[in-house]
């Protein structure tokens, strides 16, 4: 049995940290643990220029707590409407990436793409310029259910999409389902990979109704049935270089969680890496947690590796029921519950 383990230090390769006060909260969290991050453009307004990602950028690192070395890796929203021309000043700024939401999909995403035909211009910019595109792939209609929006994202845009642009790099984000799973493991590997949460390699939907419903385990893409938890544990435990980290953790005041519409998202910075830990010893592949969190996303990013380490020790520890969001408060997900994995300082 495995009571510790040193791992080159991991990257988070999908991240929402908000702006303005919370950044001081919930940025000092994914510092103490990722050497860098790929930060979410979905403010409001989003972030749809250079000029507005370095700006981003610069009141993040004014977060970073001093002594820590934290890089934040900054994106565009991609909308109906953004300009090719764009795409040059963002590689020229250093943006490493593109989001795409459909419309309507989950937070702010109001100014998402309403059809991605509108955006080829720009998606063919990016495949020659080497910028990558995040896809938060779900369809949006109604007639179709909540449960089957991303197996049939796949179907009606991805596999159309990846025709179109074959050597345009695409991270297919918090995959959900057996579906997608098998969809990225049949995908060339130098342009297709995936990110897995560590929500959605540790609980079934089930969790989300467990006593009541539970808002906090409420998040888009929704968890699903066990049979497509087991398919991701078996997909980020493989090894396969197309699967990689990427928290997805999305910080909201507690009251707009805990409400009758309540905010879809999970927050997990405060203690991601320690999750997933749980979730690799759990399956009986610890050994496997390094390539998975610090070596498959650097490689496919196309950036180095980290050189320093971390240590893990299998030991329990209780993380707070909340921290100060703002004027308001931030409730973590197992808010107040002992974790068996911790990270050594």
């Amino acid at each position: 049995m495995t009571d510790a383990i040193t791992i080159t230090r991991p990257d988070d390769w999908h991240l929402h940290v908000r702006d303005g006060a919370p950044l001081h909260t919930v940025v000092p969290h994914t510092a103490a643990q990722f050497g860098r991050a790929i930060i979410m453009p979905n403010l409001k307004p989003p972030i749809t220029t250079a000029q507005q990602a370095l700006a981003y950028k610069e009141r993040i690192l004014k977060a970073v707590p001093a002594g820590l070395e934290f890089t934040p890796l900054m994106t565009l929203y991609l909308t109906d409407n953004l300009p090719a021309s764009e795409i040059e000043r963002a590689k020229e700024a250093g943006v490493v990436a593109l989001k795409l939401y459909p419309a309507g999909a989950t937070t702010n995403s109001d100014a998402g793409v309403t059809d991605i035909k509108k955006t080829y211009a720009t998606l063919e910019a990016m495949q020659r310029l080497g910028i990558l595109l995040l896809v938060h792939g779900e369809v949006t209609s109604p007639d179709i259910d909540l449960f089957d929006r991303e197996a049939a994202f796949i179907d009606q845009h991805f596999i159309p999409l990846r025709k179109d642009f074959p050597e345009l790099k695409i991270v297919f984000e918090h995959i959900t389902t057996q579906e997608a799973a098998q969809y990225v493991s049949s995908c060339n590997g130098a342009y297709t990979g995936a990110t897995i949460t560590a929500h959605h390699l540790l609980f079934n939907r089930n969790a989300i109704f467990i006593g009541g419903v539970r808002p906090h385990y409420y998040c888009l893409p929704v968890l699903k049935r066990e049979k497509h938890r087991l398919a991701l544990i078996n997909a980020a435990i493989s090894g396969d270089a197309r699967f990689f980290l990427g928290t997805d953790s999305a910080p909201h005041p507690a009251q707009l969680k805990e409400h009758a519409s309540g905010c879809a998202g999970c927050y997990t910075a405060h203690a991601a890496i320690e999750m997933y830990a749980e979730a690799f010893d759990n399956a009986g592949a610890i050994y496997q947690l390094e390539k998975f969190a610090s070596f498959n996303g650097a490689d496919f990013y196309g950036l180095p590796r980290n050189t320093s380490t971390i240590t893990l020790q299998k030991e329990f520890w209780t993380p707070p029921e909340s921290f100060a969001f703002g004027e308001a408060d931030l409730k973590p997900l197992r808010s107040g519950e002992a974790l068996p994995w911790r990270m050594i300082p």
